[in-house]
């Protein structure tokens, strides 16, 4: 096993048999948000998406919390008019759907408010049976911030999006799992277990350049039509799947009934394919 580790007061990350676990780690205020901790959460990311080592990612939160929402001080410091958060300045929510891995949420504990958006924004969402989860931004004088009006309506449906926005009701980790918000509920004590277990078996048996491909693929479907997705898959066996090594050895592994040796990540996973050939 290679396994690395680097660790700052505001986020953890371990890299071990090709996962990174990102950990928010301030326990002592629950893994409340703040906008330092952003910041090194996704220079992290990022640099875990540049990384040849890493080939899925974990986000989760140190202690009890998952991320209970945007810190209380900074909220009551916004209602007396002090300084401004500027959250159009700032990067995205939505950049871990941009990293070319698989990326996804331990939800060990409560997540609410800003914690929940950074949740949708994993690729997928394993939570703990004890886990909590709300919206919490309309019994806050809050609208749906950061795209959450969008992803959460895609995610479950309309009206099962009002119901969660609007009412900012508390949702226990089966009912979550019911309504599609999340994929995979376990024992608190399971949890990072079964969620390391995914992620290294993901890690281990899937093709990085494959995964990266498929993401971009699955989330530009959610901007195009049927026909457009269908073109771009051809473009990407073209231009990056059918030259790459990954390819050979995947289909070699599989008629050799043995576990296949891909890659390390390729930065190819975050370029456009080219044109389909005139003929």
């Amino acid at each position: 096993m290679s396994a690395s580790a680097s660790t700052n007061d505001l986020v953890t990350c371990e890299i071990a048999d090709g996962v990174a676990v990102l950990t928010w780690n301030r326990p002592e205020r629950n893994n409340a948000w703040s906008v330092p901790m952003e910041e090194e959460y996704y220079r992290l990311l990022q640099q875990c998406g540049d990384d040849p080592a890493v080939r899925v990612i974990v986000v989760t939160g140190a202690g009890k919390s998952f991320c209970p929402g945007m810190d209380s001080a900074t909220l009551a410091d916004q209602t007396t008019g002090g300084s401004p958060t500027f959250p159009h300045l700032r990067k995205p929510m939505t950049l871990p759907q941009t990293i070319a891995k698989p990326i996804i949420a331990a939800i060990n504990g409560a997540c609410a408010g800003i914690g929940f958006v950074a949740a949708m924004n994993c690729d997928l969402r394993f939570a703990s049976a004890r886990a909590k989860l709300t919206t919490s931004f309309t019994q806050r004088g809050i609208m749906a911030e950061h795209g959450v009006a969008w992803s959460l309506t895609r995610l479950v449906g309309t009206s099962r999006a009002l119901d969660l926005l609007l009412s900012a009701r508390v949702v226990q980790a089966q009912e979550a799992l019911q309504l599609g918000i999340v994929d995979r509920v376990f024992e608190p004590e399971e949890l990072m277990d079964k969620t390391l277990e995914y992620a290294r078996t993901m890690a281990k048996m899937c093709s990085p350049v494959a995964m990266g491909v498929t993401k971009r693929q699955v989330y530009a479907a959610r901007e195009s039509t049927q026909e457009e997705a269908r073109t771009l898959a051809i473009r990407y066996w073209y231009d990056v799947l059918k030259p790459h090594g990954d390819f050979k050895e995947g289909i070699t592994s599989f008629l050799e009934k043995r576990a296949p040796s891909f890659a390390p990540w390729d930065p190819a996973t975050t370029s456009d394919p080219a044109p389909l050939p005139a003929d």
